[in-house]
């Protein structure tokens, strides 16, 4: 079996960004500013926070390009600088993880969870209400739910990159989705 070498599309532009090529930058920068703010803005919970995170971000990208080998796409490696300066943001602001023995009950059950032939408009409304209730979870919860659910990060991971236990994790996206489901039923779905 021929073993293929991963090549990232982006490879061109990114030689580019590392001879001082400002028009790849900014390239760089339209490509991927839109994805990588609202990855932050997951995390951060705050819009403002989230821009500055990404400018942060870039700044560190194409000081440190130098850094990146290639091995995977360079949006990979850019997000992973995005999530390291938001989760960075929030243990700035004293990011506390919500305490074991808190609990949130969740009444009733989720009982219809399907869309029938809804039209766009109240598709659009729904997606709305979600992303605001996301955005009240406290940040402990917020921030293990978007590493896990949106991010595609595994509980090691998160616990690593947190710097708490597997099971906290776990712990904290059991109950992220318990207190999402509460504040979907308070905002009407």
């Amino acid at each position: 079996m021929e073993a293929f070498a991963y090549t990232d599309i982006n490879a061109p532009l990114v030689e580019r960004c590392r001879l001082g090529d400002r028009r790849a930058q900014a390239e760089i920068y339209k490509r991927y500013s839109k994805a990588m703010f609202n990855a932050s803005l997951r995390i951060t919970g705050d819009f403002a926070e989230a821009e500055d995170v990404l400018q942060e971000a870039f700044l560190s990208a194409f000081r440190e390009l130098h850094s990146y080998k290639g091995d995977s796409s360079f949006g990979s490696w850019l997000k992973r600088i995005v999530i390291n300066k938001s989760i960075n943001c929030l243990r700035n602001r004293r990011l506390q993880v919500v305490p074991l023995g808190e609990q949130h009950d969740a009444a009733g059950s989720d009982a219809d969870s399907h869309f029938s032939e809804a039209d766009a408009q109240e598709l659009h409304w729904r997606a709305d209400v979600v992303r605001r209730c996301v955005q009240e979870l406290p940040d402990g919860y917020r921030v293990v739910l978007s590493l896990y659910l949106l991010e595609g990060y595994d509980h090691a991971e998160i616990a690593g990159i947190l710097d708490i236990t597997e099971s906290t994790s776990k712990s904290q996206y059991s109950r992220a989705r318990k207190k999402l489901l509460e504040l979907a039923r308070q905002h009407g779905l």
